[in-house]
C-alpha cells in the first residue's frame, strides 16, 4: 500500500478538530481554574488535619492534572506528526514514512480511550468493581452459559491488564457455574463495567440437549464499585446478621473443614452477601462487609436516599427484565446490544473478551 502524504494530514487534521471538540466538552479553562483552587487549598496550613478529606482533594487534583496533561500531549503529537510527515514525505525516507503511519495509529488509539476516560467521570467511576454473574433461566444451558461469560470477562480483564479474584463461586453439579463473584482491580473498573450491569441473553443449538433443539438460556450480571476508604459508609451492627459456614468446592484441607465462610444479611433490606475464598474467617468478613457496603451505596444512588439508614423493605433485583444483550449462535451468528444497536456478527471475538466497542457505545450514549 502506497502511504500518501496528503492522507496523512487529513487525517491528522481530523485529529485536531476532534480534540479541539474534546477540549471544549471536557472545558479546560475551567478545569485549570479547579485546579488551582484545589492547590491553594492544599498549600494552607491545617490542610493536613482532617487526612481523608485532604486525601480526597489531593486525588482529584491529581485526576484533573493527569487528563490537562494528556489533552496537552495528545495536541502536541498531532502537530508534531504533521511536520515529520511533511519532512519524511520531503526527503522520500520510506522508513520514516513506515514511522510516521504507525505513530499516526498509535495517536488515534491513545485519543479514543481518552474520550472514553473523560466520559467516566461519575463518582465510583474510577473505583475498582465487584462483579456478580448468577445464572439464570435455562437449567443447564443456563449454567453452562454463565461459565461462558466469566470466561469472556476474564479474558476482558487481563487485555486491560487489570487483575481480578473469585471472592466466591458456587459451582454447579453437572456442568457450568451457578454463580460466581469477582473483584477486579484496575483503574476505572467500576467505569467501564457499569456497562454490563443487566441481563445477557444466550440462544444455541443445546450441546446438553439429545435432540439438537435450540436453547434460550440467561444470566445476570451485577457490578457493583469497591469503596475507597474515604468513600466509606457506616454500618449499624444491629442492621446486620453474621452467619458462618462450611466453605465448598476446591480449596484443601482448610477450606473444607472449618467454617470460614461468612455470610451476612442486611436485615432492614434484605441483600445477602457472602464470601469463602479467603484464608481465614476473619478476612471474609471483611470481603462480604466491602460488598454489602457496596450494594447499599448502589442502592441508595439509585433510589436517591440520602442516608443508608433510609433503606428498607425488599430489595427487587433490577436486572431481571432489563435484557441488555443478546448472543445468538443459531442460526446465524450475532452479538446485538439492546440499548445502543451496537451489534457484531464476529461472535467468537466477542467471547474471547473483544467487547470494548458495546462498552464504549453505552458511556457515549449515556453521555449524551
Amino acid at each position: 500500500m502506497v502511504i500518501q502524504l496528503e492522507e496523512i494530514l487529513n487525517s491528522l487534521s481530523d485529529m485536531g478538530e476532534i480534540m479541539n471538540e474534546i477540549g471544549i466538552h471536557f472545558d479546560i479553562e475551567s478545569l485549570e481554574i479547579k485546579i488551582e483552587e484545589l492547590q491553594e487549598r492544599m498549600q494552607e496550613v491545617d490542610f493536613w488535619q482532617d487526612a481523608d478529606n485532604a486525601q480526597k482533594i489531593s486525588s482529584e487534583e491529581k485526576l484533573f492534572e493527569d487528563r490537562i496533561e494528556k489533552y496537552n500531549s495528545l495536541k502536541d503529537r498531532i502537530e508534531d506528526a504533521k511536520d515529520l510527515a511533511e519532512m519524511a514525505f520531503g526527503e522520500d525516507d520510506v522508513s520514516a514514512q513506515k514511522d510516521i503511519l504507525k505513530e499516526v495509529n498509535d495517536i488515534k488509539s491513545e485519543m479514543e480511550k481518552f474520550q472514553i476516560e473523560i466520559l467516566l467521570s461519575g463518582k465510583y467511576d474510577k473505583n475498582n468493581a465487584i462483579m456478580n454473574l448468577h445464572v439464570g433461566v435455562g437449567g443447564t444451558d443456563a449454567q453452562d452459559w454463565t461459565q461462558m461469560l466469566f470466561r469472556m470477562y476474564t479474558k476482558w480483564i487481563e487485555k486491560k491488564g487489570y487483575g481480578a479474584e473469585i471472592v466466591d463461586s458456587l459451582p454447579a453439579d453437572d456442568a457450568g457455574i451457578k454463580s460466581v463473584t469477582l473483584k477486579v482491580t484496575g483503574e476505572f473498573a467500576y467505569g467501564y463495567l457499569k456497562a454490563e450491569k443487566g441481563i445477557h441473553r444466550l440462544v444455541r443449538i443445546s450441546p446438553f440437549n439429545a435432540n439438537g433443539k435450540r436453547q434460550t438460556s440467561f444470566a445476570s450480571v451485577e457490578v457493583l464499585p469497591e469503596l475507597t476508604k474515604n468513600q466509606d459508609i457506616f454500618i449499624r451492627p444491629e442492621d446486620i446478621k453474621v452467619d458462618t459456614y462450611r466453605s465448598s468446592g476446591a480449596g484443601g484441607q482448610h477450606v473444607n473443614k472449618t467454617e470460614s465462610a461468612i455470610r451476612i444479611t442486611h436485615i432492614p433490606t434484605g441483600i445477602i452477601v457472602q464470601c469463602q475464598n479467603e484464608r481465614s474467617q476473619h478476612h471474609n468478613k471483611e470481603q462480604a462487609l466491602r460488598m454489602l457496603k457496596a450494594k447499599l451505596v448502589e442502592l441508595k444512588e439509585r433510589l436517591h436516599k440520602e442516608k443508608i439508614e433510609d433503606l428498607a423493605g425488599e430489595l427487587k433485583d433490577m436486572g431481571w427484565g432489563s435484557q441488555i444483550r443478546s448472543y445468538v449462535f443459531h442460526p446465524y451468528n450475532l452479538v446485538k446490544d439492546h440499548r445502543t444497536g451496537m451489534e457484531t456478527s464476529n461472535i467468537n471475538s466477542v467471547m474471547d473478551g473483544e467487547i470494548d466497542e458495546f462498552i464504549n457505545a453505552y458511556l457515549k450514549q449515556e453521555a449524551k
